[in-house]
């Protein structure tokens, strides 16, 4: 009942604004459920400036949300809005719920139903990850591996240690197997993995590439909050 209610209220809102939100698609979403919840929504709409229009109107801030993204959009028509969402909710001071998530959702195809993927602790950063190295300490590159993403068939893996330096080009089919390759050749500690994506990659292309880095083992790597959009 809870799927058919939301894919009930996405095609009402499409059709009597015409408009079509397309989602992107995954497979095998960790998450399938989620209860107490609101949506928003982020169309590609052409007759925008930046192509983009974003309704948020039945965001309630307690709830868990669910930003529903078009897929066809890039990252940087997507991630401002996406940033001005999450900015409501973590500024609010009134009747704050820390226990409430964010979540992008996706068609899964395997199930032929909705899954969702979780953003809620995710902060956005807009230029690279080296550039950003010089200026903070946050974040340290050394012993890292390092992810830039500029299309599904130009994925570039490098570390920044002096000790072991590694770099390869690979693509979204191969990235789990090389990451893994990467992580048996080095220490037995856990390895950090900073991702950078090119903001002109789809969101479809950018969700693509999120789930399958679900797929490693969580006792090998921590995947940092700072995400590059470059």
């Amino acid at each position: 009942m809870r799927i058919t209610l939301l894919l009930l209220i996405i095609c009402c809102y499409s059709c009597n604004n015409e408009r079509t939100l397309l989602l992107p698609e995954i497979e095998n979403a960790e998450v399938t459920e989620v209860l107490d919840m609101s949506p928003a929504y982020i169309f590609y709409d052409e007759t925008q400036p930046d192509s983009t229009l974003l309704n948020r109107k039945n965001l309630i801030i307690t709830t868990n949300w669910l930003v529903n993204v078009d897929k066809r959009l890039t990252l940087r028509q997507a991630i401002p809005k996406i940033i001005l969402m999450q900015e409501k909710k973590r500024n609010s001071e009134l009747h704050k719920n820390e226990d409430a998530k964010n979540y992008f959702t996706c068609n899964d195809t395997k199930i032929e139903n909705l899954g969702f993927l979780e953003f809620t602790d995710v902060s956005y950063i807009h230029e690279s990850s080296s550039n950003f190295d010089k200026k903070s300490s946050s974040i340290k590159l050394q012993k890292a591996i390092i992810i830039e993403v500029n299309s599904l068939n130009e994925i570039k893996l490098f570390t920044d240690s002096s000790d072991n330096p590694q770099s390869k080009t690979t693509n979204s089919i191969e990235l789990i197997v090389d990451l893994q390759n990467i992580f048996q050749t080095g220490n037995s500690m856990i390895t950090p993995i900073i991702l950078n994506f090119n903001k002109n990659i789809s969101f479809q292309d950018y969700i693509s590439i999120k789930s399958e880095l679900i797929k490693l083992k969580s006792e090998q790597f921590k995947i940092e909050n700072n995400e590059f959009i470059y």
